[in-house]
């Protein structure tokens, strides 16, 4: 019998990963991702926004299971790294807690010597977070009522 524990991933000490409440900061991400060897860093940066198909949204709530979530997030990394070998750097981090509009949900940054491979990773780690992370957005819209959804299930 194997113990899912020691046959987990385990991440890179030069990458960094966090499901946190604390507000994310672009500049500490973007230093976390950064090497001497890079030739670029790309950052994605997803935000809660004032309305979800037409209709008005007034703040999110997300919540995650961290142990799976963070799991999700070294096997982001690995993945990448086993199809672009020249990536430095990954960093992923998603806030759980009652957002606003405007503040940052989720960050994901890639470096690497080259900036095609940086972008085409960064946006493998974004796609792949939100298909297979166990978060949860509760939308809270203008009239009151508010409704639970995966992250998977937002289309963009």
């Amino acid at each position: 019998m194997s113990n899912t524990l020691t046959s987990a991933i385990k991440p890179k000490t030069e990458d960094s990963f966090a499901i946190t409440f604390a507000p994310l900061s672009l500049e500490e991400i973007y230093t976390k991702a950064n090497d001497a060897a890079n030739g670029a860093v790309v950052v994605m940066s997803g935000m809660v926004r004032n309305q979800t198909n037409g209709q008005p949204v007034i703040a999110l709530e997300y919540q995650a299971y961290e142990p799976m979530a963070l799991r999700v997030f070294y096997q982001i990394a690995a993945d990448i790294r086993s199809t672009w070998s020249d990536v430095k750097r990954v960093v992923i981090y998603h806030r759980v807690g009652r957002l606003q509009v405007g503040e940052i949900s989720v960050l994901v940054a890639v470096g690497c010597p080259h900036r095609s491979e940086a972008f085409e990773a960064c946006r493998y780690a974004i796609d792949t977070l939100k298909h297979n992370a166990p978060i949860w957005k509760k939308e809270h819209w203008a009239d009151g009522s508010s409704t639970w959804v995966s992250i998977a299930a937002c289309e963009h």
